[in-house]
């Protein structure tokens, strides 16, 4: 009997290499910059829309690559390892755009999917609110029926790239008397669209390379040719999209963790204490294992969960939502004791681990919390 141990493909590995060799040369350089200025990975952009690296999970037929669940986590990760800021461009694409590509009609798909695939548009997602985050449900923004229109009305909080997309996945409660979670519809809004605008960008631990901010819906008139999937259906599009897309930041995480532990090791390799390099001490030796333990079971946990998403398998929902608790969980740990590693040096932002550590946290709160995760797990469990 034989058995092929699970590895990646020929063609994924290329993926990987074409990737680490693109944010070697365009992505890493500028990330303490943009991290220090806060301002948008403008280089990382243009580089990875070259490369076709920015919206790689649109599908074929919409003028994109058609790049496999695992391709994108690749992609995220490796981007990652550089800079998170910039990984967000790619992984947020996805979380805009897959409501369409799970729920939207030929017609939308056409009219929005090509040009955020030839790199002409970028898309955010719009679900959270300032008192509807963990409680999608309760979220305050209406869209009210008007012939064949639509007019929304409300604020979306805690949007990832919004200012800099030009499309919007919204949800809106369409229904107020309606039953809960059945209520709600999506929409796709343009960043041009008369009454839409932006809230001041959030001031932010991480991630600062990525704008963050509040946007408003003020008489918003759209038509109905916008909406993605049937009336009532937003929520229900909206959970299926976090099956796929949080797998993406658990790749994200992953990506993060190998960043700093790759700092890590290269310093305690060259530091030297009492006449030798750190690295020859057995203590410092354990928690780099320890590290890369952990980092490698985050790792597989995160490519499991991307082929079940390939194959849409009915246990998603619990892996998506193990992937990316363990693997946020982990790039936390990992950065944590990176910054440990480097001592006093790790502290300051002469090296990247401070930043990768404060970039870390957010993994484990947006796209669901790590609490929130455990929830879905469990229910997934005794369903």
């Amino acid at each position: 009997m034989t058995f092929d141990l699970f590895r990646l493909s020929d063609d994924h590995q290329d993926l990987r290499a074409a990737v680490r060799d693109l944010v070697a040369d365009k992505i890493t350089p500028h990330a303490a910059e943009v991290d220090a200025t806060a301002s948008y990975p403008r280089e990382a952009h243009a580089a990875l829309v070259a490369g076709d690296f920015h919206a790689a999970h649109v599908p074929e037929e919409y003028e994109g690559v058609g790049a496999d669940a695992l391709a994108v986590c690749l992609i995220i990760e490796e981007v990652a390892r550089g800079c998170a800021s910039s990984s967000l461009i790619p992984a947020v694409n996805k979380l805009g755009s897959m409501p369409l590509i799970l729920g939207a009609s030929e017609e939308v798909k056409q009219r929005y999917l090509p040009p955020l695939a030839r790199g002409e548009a970028a898309f955010s997602y719009a679900l959270s609110e300032r008192e509807a985050g963990s409680d999608t449900a309760s979220m305050r923004t209406r869209a009210t029926r008007d012939g064949d229109e639509w007019v929304l009305n409300g604020v979306k909080a805690w949007i990832t790239n919004a200012g800099v997309s030009d499309y919007y996945t919204v949800l809106a409660i369409t229904d107020p008397d309606g039953r809960r979670g059945a209520n709600a519809t999506a929409f796709v809004v343009e960043k041009n669209d008369v009454g839409v605008s932006f809230g001041a960008p959030e001031r932010k631990l991480g991630i600062k390379g990525s704008p963050t901010r509040e946007v408003l819906l003020d008489n918003v008139r759209i038509p109905d040719d916008r909406r993605v999937g049937d009336v009532g259906e937003g929520l229900k599009i909206a959970l299926r999209t976090l099956d796929h897309t949080r797998i993406t930041i658990g790749a994200q995480a992953v990506g993060i963790a190998q960043g700093a532990l790759d700092v890590a090791t290269e310093y305690v390799k060259e530091r030297k204490q009492f006449g030798k390099a750190v690295a020859e001490f057995q203590a410092i030796q354990f928690m780099l294992a320890d590290m890369a333990i952990s980092l490698e079971a985050a790792r597989q946990l995160v490519y499991v969960a991307a082929a079940k998403s390939e194959r849409n398998d009915e246990d998603l929902s619990f892996f998506g939502a193990a992937a990316k608790s363990h693997a946020s969980d982990t790039a936390m740990k990992i950065t944590t004791d990176a910054v440990q590693l480097l001592g006093g040096a790790g502290y300051t932002q002469d090296f990247p681990v401070e930043r990768m550590m404060r970039d870390a946290k957010i993994t484990q709160i947006y796209e669901g919390t790590n609490q929130i995760q455990r929830l879905v797990a469990a229910r997934s469990l005794l369903r």
